[in-house]
């Protein structure tokens, strides 16, 4: 009997040194799997206008009277409608497309771990940018080291040589190299300090 109740103790400690084993190695490769995944980068594109109109949608259905919804609900389906026959004739006609506006996000940190994705987004856009679109950077830096801001500062004169409107908006802050960064732009846009 002391046989399997020694036994049991054994493979009770083998089982649990087994466990612990396994934990550890599934944490050191999810952490070194988000690691890679956040090293691939990410491009979103979206349509500002629908958002902005979904946003409008909302406020009328809640602020506006049923009747008075029913009317509107209808008029914007006829202005939908002429803006469609509008758009198809602009393409038989061989119109200018109508300039686009790229919008970047650039959260950065004291290592500015952001400029690879700065660099891929960039990349991107001037693959498809055309003459009279626009590259509005969305900046917020507490700045960091020298060498990584003035990589982000050369993504951004790619822009520049590519003879495309930059503009540079700060809403918090955007110091050292995020100072440097916003300098490379046709025009900066920084909220106003209210004292």
């Amino acid at each position: 009997m002391e046989f399997f109740i020694e036994y049991g103790l054994f493979l009770a400690k083998s089982v649990t040194v087994l466990v612990v084993i396994l934990v550890v190695v599934t944490v050191i490769f999810g952490a070194t799997q988000r690691q890679r995944d956040s090293e691939q980068g990410h491009i979103e594109v979206r349509n500002l206008n629908d958002a902005l109109e979904a946003i409008t949608r909302n406020l009328k259905d809640v602020v506006m009277n049923p009747e008075a919804r029913k009317q509107d609900l209808k008029q914007e389906k006829k202005r939908s409608k002429e803006k469609q026959k509008e758009q198809k004739q602009e393409v038989k006609q061989g119109a200018e497309p109508r300039p686009r506006l790229f919008v970047v996000d650039f959260e950065g940190d004291i290592q500015a771990s952001q400029v690879t994705n700065l660099r891929e987004e960039i990349t991107a856009i001037l693959s498809v940018a055309e003459a009279g679109d626009e590259v509005l950077i969305r900046l917020e830096s507490p700045g960091g080291v020298v060498h990584g801001y003035g990589l982000a500062a050369s993504q951004l004169q790619r822009v520049r040589n590519r003879s495309l409107p930059l503009t540079v908006s700060v809403d918090k802050v955007a110091a050292s190299g995020g100072y440097m960064m916003a300098c490379i732009g046709n025009r900066i846009l920084a909220a106003p300090f209210v004292p």
